[in-house]
């Protein structure tokens, strides 16, 4: 029988710096859901990193596809949740990375026969 290897969660900087922080954020962005996909952004992991100083909250995301329908407003929703679990003032920067099924959590994409 041959294992599958572990996937290993997505490690942000914020897990590092701000482990208290990093947690509630993965929660609230648990709650922002690609309406075409029907799972969430850290599910499918277009957030890529988060960072945070004393004063403001900085992500990476990317999109599914270049030309996302949703992009503007899943990028609004992101922000607003992570500004509200940071209670910081937060920015978003749009990372140019290709968006691969293999970015997904393990075991996110079975219901979708991507693995």
């Amino acid at each position: 029988m041959t294992e599958t290897p572990e996937i290993p969660k997505l490690v942000w900087e914020v897990d590092s710096t701000h482990p208290e922080k990093a947690d509630l954020m993965r929660v609230a962005l648990r709650e922002v859901v690609d309406p075409e996909i029907g799972l969430n952004v850290v599910e499918l992991g277009l957030v890529r990193d988060i960072s945070m100083t004393e004063t403001e909250a900085h992500l990476r995301m990317i999109m599914t596809t270049p030309f996302c329908p949703y992009g503007p407003a899943l990028l609004e929703m992101t922000r607003s949740k992570a500004e509200g679990a940071a209670g910081l003032p937060t920015t978003i920067e749009i990372g140019m990375e290709m968006w691969d099924p293999g970015m997904m959590e393990e075991g996110a994409g079975a219901a979708w026969g991507f693995y």
